[in-house]
C-alpha cells in the first residue's frame, strides 16, 4: 500500500486508489457488512461500501483533517462527511465561512464545491463503533501523506476534528515534511494551535459529531471562530 499511495500522480489517481484498498481486514468486513445490511431508512439505496477518498481541490490552503468516515454517511454516499448529522453541522459552517457553495452535502452528486479547502481522514474506511485501532491508523497513514504531500504547495492550516486526528498529524511532519515532531506533544482542545517552521499551522477542534454538537459542546458560533482563525492564517479571503 505504501508503494501505491507514493505512485499516485495527483489527487484523482489517489482517490482511486483510496477506494480500491483491502489492507485492514476488520475494516474491510465492517464497511461491507454495513452496506449489505444497511439502515433501515436507506434500504432501498446502494451502499458505496468502500474506503472514502478526500473531497476537495489540489490547490487547498486549508486542510480539514477527520477521524473516519461514517458507516451510513461516508459509507453508503462514498463522500466525506456526506449523508450523516456531522456533515450537516460541518458543511453548514463551511457555508457560513465562504468555504463551500452550499451549505448541505446529502448525496455525492449534488452539486457541492469546495473553495480553498480539502476534506479527508486519518482513517478512511469506517470502523465498529467509530473506533479504529492504532494499527489500522498507521496502515492508513501512507494516504494521508502522500495526500497531504500532493497539497503541500499551497497547504497552509491543518484543522484536527477531534484528539484522533490531532494525534494523526504528527507524524505527518516527519513523513512529509521531515521535521521532527515537537517533545512533548501538544495537548489537544477546542482551540488549540500549533505553529512550527515552514509547515502547515494545526488548529484543534471539537469533532462535529452527534456527542458534541448535540450537547453543546462544540457550537456553531465555536465552529466559526475556527474556521475565522484557519482562513486568517492561510490568507484565504
Amino acid at each position: 500500500m505504501v508503494a501505491r499511495a507514493a505512485r499516485a500522480a495527483d489527487l484523482a489517481d489517489l482517490d482511486g486508489a483510496v477506494s480500491d484498498c483491502f489492507a485492514c481486514p476488520r475494516l474491510v468486513a465492517w464497511r461491507e457488512e454495513v452496506a449489505r445490511v444497511k439502515r433501515a431508512a436507506f434500504r432501498d439505496q446502494d451502499y458505496w461500501g468502500r474506503p472514502v477518498p478526500g473531497l476537495g481541490p489540489q490547490d487547498a490552503r486549508i486542510a480539514i483533517l477527520g477521524l473516519a468516515p461514517a458507516a451510513h454517511g461516508g459509507n453508503r454516499t462514498g463522500r466525506i462527511f456526506t449523508g450523516d448529522r456531522s456533515g450537516d453541522v460541518l458543511f453548514a459552517a463551511l457555508h457560513r465561512a465562504g468555504l463551500a457553495n452550499q451549505p448541505t452535502s446529502v448525496a455525492a452528486d449534488d452539486g457541492l464545491t469546495l473553495r480553498d479547502t480539502r476534506i479527508f481522514a486519518a482513517v478512511r474506511c469506517a470502523p465498529p463503533d467509530n473506533k479504529p485501532t492504532p494499527a489500522e491508523r498507521d496502515t492508513c497513514a501512507p494516504w494521508l501523506h502522500r495526500e497531504v504531500e500532493l497539497i503541500r504547495p499551497t497547504l497552509r492550516v491543518v484543522v484536527a476534528l477531534g484528539a484522533f486526528a490531532w494525534a494523526a498529524w504528527w507524524p505527518v511532519l516527519r513523513q512529509v515534511y521531515g521535521q521532527r515532531p515537537p517533545t512533548p506533544r501538544p495537548v489537544f482542545g477546542h482551540g488549540a494551535h500549533w505553529s512550527g517552521e515552514s509547515v502547515p499551522a494545526l488548529l484543534g477542534c471539537y469533532h462535529v459529531s452527534q456527542q458534541t454538537t448535540f450537547t453543546g459542546r462544540l457550537t456553531p458560533a465555536m465552529l466559526d471562530d475556527v474556521f475565522t482563525r484557519a482562513k486568517h492564517l492561510a490568507g484565504v479571503d
